[in-house]
């Protein structure tokens, strides 16, 4: 993360060591010695951060803390001062500083902390932007979305929408896979022709040969009248095959068959139809591992993989969730007639922080739900479902709106534990030597994790 931050200590030693740490984070640092150069310094200039010590010659941090809120009230202060000196930290946050830190200075908690509250401004900054209702980014069709995984989803589209290549679309449930294909049928030169969708894993066998290949009267039980398949039904424009990586393998071999030939045989006829549609298939399984298993023919695989697009899970894609949400949020509350007009920034940080296993659509249920519930003019942490209100991020966020959210010291040992078995893999001796304590330690620290966590 880089940013531009105003540091303001009279001590020249001082402002030179945190220059330098700053700048060898990528930050730009401005330094000032002295109070009102440093008020007019900040007029002058956008900061993403004050970072000033609590005593300056002759002056006090606390004033800086105070004018620099009334000035740019949404550029976060942290503020140095004396290890163990608590009644000034809590002076400085009474007068509005976002955070402190203990001198003699950590560079680590330097690091962490100047993260932390310059995400935090951006986050309220990007709330604010959702709830003025600038115009929608750039995007395809109904997909909505800003980030760098998003971009590239676009630019798959754009660049194979217009052939006839056929399209194996991958992600995880709830990612928005048939809003894919749509949008490549829009864009391509099929648009005037009809788009439909078959979920592959909701029909039998039997059932499914029919709906694709069509079938004539007489050819099974209540086949009372001749029917046309899918695949001539959408001759001219796109059939989207929803969940192909549960079609039965009987199945596959038909259909590999009907792609090669370009021709379909509907069920009890002899004669073969020709049909002229663009084929794009998608799958929320590991559809690699499926065809090394043998359970998903290798050569319909490399037929309907010509190109592939992999949509990303809602948890990549960042400052999406709360565009989306922003959304949601606008189609809900014209529904039901309320007036809510965005997210408190500890709510959009807990939708932040959550892990989405049913990606967008988990997302949109989320959001349903809150507008329904609440009685305020925004949705708060209360609004959401247990589970998002709940989850325990691996980022450690003290800054909040309500200190009820200020997680306490066992809570923020217990995720760093957490974090650390995570990056080594769950090996037990290795996080030791990471924290810093001997195997029985941690050992000690996960049991008593254990008796604490609730059935």
């Amino acid at each position: 993360m880089s940013g531009t931050i105003l540091v303001v200590d009279d001590d020249a030693d001082m402002l030179e060591m945190l220059k330098d740490a700053l700048s060898a984070r990528g930050y730009d640092a401005v330094c000032v010695q002295r109070l009102e150069p440093a008020l007019e310094t900040l007029r002058a200039q956008d900061f993403d951060l004050v970072l000033t010590d609590l005593k300056l010659d002759g002056e006090s941090g606390l004033t800086v803390c105070r004018r620099a809120n009334e000035l740019r009230p949404d550029v976060p202060v942290i503020v140095l001062t004396a290890f163990g000196n608590m009644d000034s930290a809590v002076a400085a946050i009474r007068a509005g500083a976002y955070d402190f830190i203990s001198k003699p200075v950590d560079l680590e908690a330097l690091e962490i902390t100047v993260r932390r509250a310059i995400e935090h401004r951006r986050l309220k900054s990007e709330l604010r932007r959702l709830s003025d209702h600038e115009p929608p980014p750039s995007g395809i069709g109904s997909l909505l979305g800003e980030s760098a995984p998003m971009q590239r989803v676009y630019d798959l589209i754009r660049r194979v929408a217009t052939s006839d290549a056929s399209i194996l679309i991958t992600g995880e449930s709830g990612t928005g896979k048939e809003l894919v294909a749509r949008a490549l049928h829009d864009h391509s030169n099929r648009k005037n022709g009809p788009f439909i969708a078959l979920n592959c894993a909701a029909i039998s066998a039997q059932l499914l040969e029919s709906e694709l290949f069509g079938h004539v009267r007489g050819a099974f039980t209540d086949a009372r009248n001749d029917r046309t398949g899918l695949f001539v039904e959408s001759s001219g424009g796109t059939l989207f095959l929803d969940e192909i990586g549960e079609m039965p393998l009987e199945m596959q071999s038909k259909l590999l068959r009907a792609l090669q030939e370009r021709k379909v045989r509907p069920v009890g006829s002899s004669r073969e139809v020709d049909f002229d549609t663009r084929i794009v298939a998608a799958t929320n399984r590991d559809i690699d591992a499926a065809v090394e298993r043998k359970e998903f023919r290798e050569d319909l695989f490399y037929r309907i993989n010509v190109v592939r697009i992999s949509v990303p899970p809602l948890r990549s894609r960042g400052n999406d969730i709360l565009l989306l949400a922003s959304r949601f949020l606008e189609r809900f509350s014209r529904e039901t007639g309320k007036t809510i007009d965005g997210l408190v920034s500890d709510a959009a940080r807990k939708l932040l922080d959550y892990d989405w296993p049913g990606n967008v659509r988990e997302l949109e249920n989320v959001i349903e739900r809150a507008v329904t519930l609440t009685r305020f003019d925004k949705l708060t942490v209360d609004d959401l479902p247990e589970r998002v209100r709940e989850h325990q991020s691996e980022n450690f966020t003290l800054a909040a709106e309500d200190p009820s959210f200020l997680p306490t010291l066992d809570e923020l040992e217990t995720r760093y534990i957490a974090r650390v078995l995570k990056a080594v893999g769950g090996n037990k001796t290795q996080a030791a030597k990471v924290l810093g304590v001997d195997r029985r330690t941690l050992y000690r620290k996960l049991d008593r994790e254990d008796e604490v966590r609730p059935n």
